[in-house]
């Protein structure tokens, strides 16, 4: 079996992963977006003011701190799907995944007064839900595991499918949180290291180390 093989089987399976939980790395059509809405999380916003079509970061930043609904809805829209996704390939639970959201999106509004636009709005939110992640870990005392390995596999399951989770939760953290960014969340090197706070080189060797172990891991079990 080629590594080619082996990769494309693996990235079907991702995709396949997210759609079985209904997580989608891109907005829901408009009649579906009451699934991202802002009340659910219930935020102390004080009005409803219109926005502009393509608001800016600055933008946004500057209603949410006012306390307009309408900014946050938007931020929600824009980010709610992937903040989920990631979150559930990281902590293995769709429901863990929702609450974790929701917690990231309360600190989000408790902590836009200390945003100071160094980085770009996106990376600062991601940064934080990512903590958020790590915090949850922390309180169940497990590591980040990946969603796949709390899967009870199938009879159905070809072998291939059970190695592939297997190996992606045998994967470090680090590994495992680059490699989920880039290759399933599509997110460059340069919003990686970012997020993280490491140099682009930083990340770029993380993901060729978690392609490198998911190789070895995929080829042994092929044996």
């Amino acid at each position: 079996m080629t590594w080619a093989t082996i990769h494309t089987a693996f990235t079907t399976e991702l995709f396949a992963l997210s759609q079985r939980f209904g997580i989608s790395q891109r907005l829901k059509r408009d009649e579906d977006l009451e699934d991202y809405n802002v009340w659910e999380i219930g935020l102390p916003l004080r009005f409803a003011a219109s926005l502009p079509e393509n608001p800016t970061d600055a933008e946004l930043v500057s209603e949410c701190r006012r306390g307009n609904l309408r900014a946050y809805e938007r931020l929600y829209e824009l980010h709610a799907s992937r903040m989920k996704s990631l979150a559930f390939h990281l902590l293995g639970s769709h429901a863990d995944a929702e609450d974790t959201v929701q917690e990231a999106f309360l600190k989000v509004h408790k902590a836009f007064n200390s945003f100071e636009g160094q980085s770009s709005l996106a990376t600062w939110i991601y940064r934080i839900l990512i903590n958020c992640c790590y915090d949850a870990l922390r309180k169940r005392g497990q590591r980040a595991e990946a969603s796949y390995s709390h899967e009870r596999p199938s009879r159905s399951d070809p072998a291939l499918k059970i190695a592939l989770k297997s190996a992606l939760a045998a994967l470090n953290d680090r590994q495992r949180l680059v490699f989920l960014m880039f290759e399933v969340e599509g997110l460059k090197h340069s919003e990686i290291a970012a997020v993280l706070q490491v140099p682009e080189g930083t990340s770029r060797s993380w993901l060729f180390e978690a392609k490198r172990e998911l190789k070895r891991l995929l080829t042994e079990s092929a044996v």
